[in-house]
Parts: C-alpha cells; structure tokens; sequence
C-alpha cells in the first residue's frame, strides 16, 4: 500500500521481516493471479449494492503519465518530447466511478483502446442494462469507433474535431475527474514498473481505492454507522 500510495520503492518500505526482494516477487504473485481486479469487482459489487452504479452513462477517456523505467506498457510519448510513457484507458459510470482499466503504450491512440477498455468494464462488472450511452471525447470520432459501439449495441455521444472542446463537454467529465483522482496515487502517476501484468495490478488497486473512497463519500449522506466520518474530507 506504501508502495502505491507514495510510489515508494520496494527497497525503502522493506524491512527486517521482509526484504524488497520478497515484495517484487509477492506483487508479481498478485499480479499473475488478478488479486487486483478481483477486489475492484468486489468494490463495484458493494457500491453498486449500496448506492448503485450508473451503468446507463458511461464515459470513456485516455490519460499519459510518465513511464521513466519503460517496459512491457511504455512507448513513446507524444506530450512529454519524447521520453517513455503509459497510456491509460478508463471507462467509468455517470459518477465516474471507474469500471474498467486498459493500458498501452503513449504513443497509442484512445480510439484502438476503446474496445478492449469497454471489454473490461463489462468483465468487471457483469451484464449491462438494455440502455447504454457512451460519452466520448473528439479523439474518438470516427466511424470505426461508432461502429464498435453500435455493434455492442450501445449508442454514442461523440465530441466533433472541428468544434472547440468547453463547448461540447457534456457528461463524460467524470471520467477526466477519475484520471485525475488516479493520478494521487503515487505508482500510477510516474509509473516506474517494467512488467504490464504489475502495471495493470496497481491501476486496478488505485481503481478500488477510488471506488472506496466514493462509496464512503456518497454512503454518509444515506447511512449511519459506526465510526462514521463526520467530515466529507476523507482522509
């Protein structure tokens, strides 16, 4: 958790009990068995239980962060002259709670991205209702990516290239929140691991985390507990 909240290296939280070598290997573990995305789809299962996801909307964006180390998800990045990046594709509800996670290269366009990433959300979260709406930003405005989506049987709300973006955000700003909530974590923002199953693993990580912390924040206002924040700051 030290690890991905600080992106600390493993050398700095080791300790006498365990040595940083230990660490490498048991994340690997984690990351070969899908620990992460399994306590994501829980996390979704009880936020969806408990406040209910909105499935009807969803949005879906990339977002480049720094990948200084390279690896198996780096590639060039086209907003940072050049140097390594990570590519991440989120899909998220109406409130932006993230539902599903793919990540690439940074010189990957989001619009090749967009199937795989609804893939995973639906994998995550099981079937959709009869009615969904995807929102998407102007990188997606294509007729392959209405395509795609007509073929899963969804509809679209594609922002056009030629129009300026303030203009036409409509909903899928949620989405741009989640990038930016993600990016508080310490492993995702300047992501320093080589192995894309390892990378998937804290994205997915970061993932719950964010879907707890919405489901505690939107929980306060509906349920009464004990050890209840009495603040809407989480800390």
């Amino acid at each position: 958790m030290l690890a991905l909240v600080h992106g600390s290296g493993y050398e700095r939280i080791a300790g006498a009990g365990c040595s940083d070598r230990t660490i490498r290997r048991r994340v690997k573990q984690w990351a070969e068995l899908g620990i992460s995305e399994k306590v994501h789809a829980l996390a979704l299962e009880a936020y969806d239980r408990m406040i209910g996801l909105g499935l009807s909307e969803i949005s879906v964006d990339g977002c480049i962060t720094k990948a200084p180390s390279g690896g198996d998800k780096a590639g060039r990045s086209p907003v940072d002259r050049g140097k390594q990046g990570l590519k991440r594709s989120v899909a998220s509800d109406a409130c932006g709670v993230p539902l599903g996670i793919v990540s690439d290269g940074a010189d990957r366009h989001d619009s090749p991205l967009l199937g795989p990433t609804l893939d995973a959300a639906q994998a995550q979260v099981g079937a959709m209702p009869e009615t969904v709406n995807v929102n998407l930003d102007r990188g997606y405005d294509s007729a392959k990516s209405r395509l795609l989506i007509a073929g899963l049987g969804f509809t679209a709300e594609i922002a056009r290239k030629s129009v300026p973006a303030p203009i036409q955000a409509g909903k899928r700003w949620v989405v741009e929140r989640t990038h930016s909530w993600m990016n508080g974590y310490g492993k995702p923002r300047p992501c320093t691991e080589r192995s894309g199953e390892v990378v998937d693993f804290y994205l997915y990580l970061a993932a719950t985390l964010v879907t707890l912390r919405m489901l505690i924040r939107r929980s306060t206002s509906r349920y009464r507990w004990d050890g209840r924040p009495t603040t809407r700051r989480l800390k």
